[in-house]
């Protein structure tokens, strides 16, 4: 073996054991490993940097802005409802995630389908208080189980399928639902596998943007619109008593004021919500179709609401407003910004927000345009002066405009009629041009950080090709397979499997094909059943974050380590391959 591969081998653990043993940011990790193989001059610098123009890469970066779109009109959050709804148990939110998930991967690439569902996977498990390292690697192995049933659910399908095409000495093509024989066996067994063992398995772990949450309480009022799709609604159908870290303290109905308010109190038109919640809870329950501030201030402002955004501001003690009411120091005509809520040093505000008297200290949270901050930074009048993150003015009314966009993407995505990236990135611009969403939202919606540890992976999965480490690696592994087509078969699927744990799924589907054509070849036997092997091996890798692009899209949100891979994924690559090592000589025979 040369010196390249034992330095790309050297390399693949060190990226192995840092994200096991370090807090290092995945991306850094990969970039940095990737930089020293180029500095090697293993791969050269357009090797290095080739993930950034694959075509997987930036359709993941694209589909981040239609899930944006999606966000800000309201969209996932009726799908969550309608779809995810009201779990009572752990369990039972991985089975209603999962399953739905697997169906629409069968049909929607699963890298794609992934980067749509993690926004409304996490606000879901904030608002049902399910730890998000029980939901988002089930997330991630849900999408690959899936997308193995169909020829168009994943792209390493895809790849086998033109590799197949291009092999004149392997006779065979490969329909829409082939794979259906082999790949919903496999997928029900995984999905019972994760229910019954992750509990066990997976950690009960918040990532690291969750242990600074904002402990402040605001009061703050909500209306309920009249002809809102709230009207009628119990408390709790209207969702109203599962937000996270906030509660519905009364409801003021026309003038009379009803305490205690239990989950099955129905919602009129014009009542007067009043939350007590931590910011993140208030920002929210703005989305919330039906529900509007109740203070009229913020109709009244200058700037149109799209353009506005959630401002925290702490009353300095020489604030000329200091004892008068909101109403009476006419703060939206002075500041040009309206009171959404109010937090006082752990007290409860009881008082609507037009009579509240302001003290010093008072941390109030305002609607106003960006300029704001810059106007009020420095002014005498406020301590500090800071920006609501992840906030921006929810637009319903363009709800059925953005799922309408949605449809028409997975429509002509699933039918081949364009390409995924082609489709996703007509999408996108469709939102931006119907507003479903603004330039600037869809600019911080991408998660780079993300899209480069996948492309830097890419890299890494280069240089064990071109160093000839896996290649030499599958050679020594082929040697004990001896004359026995089933032995071989087996063989052939536990190599795919290493490969694509350690490098990228494609990258292994490549490296294997011409392995299994000639296994098949040399054997005498039809070449079929071992491609097949190598379609579902390359796709099925568990135990590692490097083991498919969907895991590094998981990994920094669910909060995991790299231990958490192996515990729960190896058993389940051992599971899965003994499976498809029994079930594809079924439909794919040896015999010629």
């Amino acid at each position: 073996m040369s010196w390249e591969a034992w330095t790309t081998i050297a390399a693949v653990l060190l990226v192995l054991a840092l994200l096991s043993f370090t807090s290092a940011a995945p991306d850094l990790i990969f970039v940095g490993v990737v930089t020293l193989l180029m500095t090697a001059g293993i791969i050269s610098p357009s090797e290095a940097i080739a993930g950034l123009s694959n075509e997987g890469v930036i359709t993941v970066g694209v589909l981040y802005i239609v899930a944006a779109a999606l966000r800000e009109t309201g969209v996932l959050s009726w799908i969550a409802h309608k779809v995810l709804g009201r779990p009572k148990s752990v369990r039972h939110a991985q089975f209603r995630m999962m399953t739905p998930v697997m169906v629409m991967s069968a049909f929607v690439n699963n890298t794609p389908l992934v980067s749509m569902c993690l926004g409304v996977i996490d606000d879901w498990s904030k608002k049902h208080r399910i730890s998000p390292s029980k939901l988002m690697l089930p997330l991630s192995y849900a999408a690959i189980l899936g997308g193995c049933c169909t020829l168009i659910g994943t792209s390493t399908n895809l790849v086998i399928l033109g590799l197949l095409k291009s092999q004149s000495t392997v006779h065979a093509d490969l329909k829409m639902f082939d794979l259906v024989w082999v790949g919903v066996p496999v997928a029900a067994v995984g999905l019972l596998y994760i229910l019954f063992v992750s509990p066990w398995l997976l950690p009960d772990r918040r990532p690291a943007s969750r242990a600074f949450d904002d402990p402040k309480e605001y009061t703050v009022e909500m209306l309920v619109e009249p002809g809102s799709p709230l009207v009628g609604q119990t408390i709790e159908a209207a969702g109203l008593r599962s937000l996270l870290n906030m509660y519905l303290m009364e409801i003021d109905r026309d003038g009379e004021n009803l305490p205690a308010v239990g989950p099955q109190e129905r919602l009129h038109a014009n009542d007067r919500l009043v939350f007590v919640g931590i910011v993140e809870s208030v920002v929210e329950l703005q989305r919330i179709r039906g529900l509007k501030p109740a203070t009229n201030q913020v109709f009244k402002l200058d700037s149109p609401r799209v353009r506005r955004s959630l401002i925290e501001a702490v009353v300095s003690n020489s604030c000329p407003l200091i004892g008068k009411t909101v109403k009476e120091g006419r703060f939206r005509t002075t500041y040009n910004a309206a009171i959404i809520a109010v937090h006082r040093n752990g007290e409860r505000v009881r008082k609507k927000i037009g009579d509240i008297e302001l003290l010093a200290g008072d941390t109030l949270l305002l609607e106003a345009h960006p300029s704001f901050i810059e106007k009020h930074s420095h002014s005498r009048d406020f301590y500090l002066v800071s920006r609501v993150e992840g906030y921006s003015t929810p637009r319903h009314e363009r709800a059925v405009v953005a799922g309408l966009i949605f449809l028409g993407m997975v429509v002509a995505a699933g039918t081949g009629w364009l390409s995924m990236l082609h489709a996703s990135m007509l999408a996108a611009g469709l939102m931006i041009i119907t507003r479903c969403c603004t330039s600037a939202v869809a600019r911080q919606s991408v998660d780079w950080q993300v899209l480069v540890a996948i492309a830097a992976s890419f890299g890494i999965g280069r240089a064990m090709e071109t160093s000839g480490a896996a290649r030499q690696i599958a050679d020594a592994m082929l040697g004990f397979a001896g004359d026995n087509p089933w032995t071989a078969l087996a063989v052939v699927y536990a190599m795919t499997v290493i490969a694509t744990e350690v490098m990228s799924n494609n990258a292994a589907a490549v490296l294997m094909f011409p392995i299994a054509v000639a296994t098949g070849t040399s054997l005498h036997v039809n070449p079929m059943p071992f491609v097949v092997t190598v379609m579902y091996a390359a796709s099925l890798g568990f135990a590692t974050p490097l083991g498919y692009q969907t895991h590094l899209m998981v990994f920094g949100p669910g909060g995991y380590k790299f231990s958490d891979f192996v515990r729960m994924g190896l058993p389940l690559d051992i599971i899965l391959g003994a499976l498809c090592v029994l079930l594809i000589p079924l439909f794919w025979p040896f015999a010629t």
